[in-house]
């Protein structure tokens, strides 16, 4: 290799260590400016800080007021529920009322046997009809299975057949369903 090239590399390398050199001093420079560049007061820090703390305080409390007034307004409205919430059914109950009255009326003034029967079969009818209107039915019983589930026994009572072991025999009171739900368990007398 000849010393002109050796002399142009000589240069080149000096060049690029120059260019890195620059480079370094130009980040301290930077660096320097950064960590010498105006800080807040601390005053102004702490006043912007219990500012903003006492902003997210209201919020707080805005929000704590309106779950309060929320979980009030639930509470009032749940009691007003419960408290009318037998209203429509016992206002649909007060004809029932009316036509058992009237029907008391008429014993009590000696009307005819036949018409007094017929009239409380109507009475009787219009109530079974109230009691479907509001998903209420009755739970058939004789001659079904025992079921735990909306029967109750009463008594156990030798069966009539080998057939009806196990089965309810008798139904001494009728059991009545809401909505599939047991209303009240029909109590029965069942085939031992």
């Amino acid at each position: 290799m000849s010393k002109k090239n050796k002399k142009n590399q000589n240069e080149e390398v000096k060049a690029v260590q120059q260019e890195e050199i620059q480079e370094q001093e130009n980040l301290n420079t930077e660096q320097e400016a950064q960590e010498n560049a105006p800080e807040e007061a601390p005053e102004t820090t702490i006043a912007k800080l219990q500012e903003q703390l006492e902003h997210e305080k209201k919020e707080y409390l805005y929000l704590m007021s309106d779950f309060e007034n929320f979980r009030r307004r639930t509470i009032k409205e749940k009691a007003d529920l419960i408290k009318n919430g037998a209203e429509s059914a016992m206002r649909d109950l007060l004809p029932v009322v009316d036509d058992l009255e009237r029907a008391l009326d008429a014993i009590n003034k000696g009307g005819d046997l036949d018409s007094l029967k017929e009239g409380v079969d109507l009475i009787y009818n219009k109530f079974i009809k109230y009691l479907e209107s509001q998903h209420v039915t009755a739970i058939d019983s004789t001659g079904k299975e025992f079921d735990t589930d909306v029967h109750e026994a009463v008594t156990m009572f030798p069966a009539p057949d080998p057939s009806m072991k196990g089965k309810v025999v008798d139904t001494t009171i009728k059991g009545y369903m809401i909505n599939d739900k047991v209303l009240r368990h029909a109590k029965v007398v069942v085939g031992s």
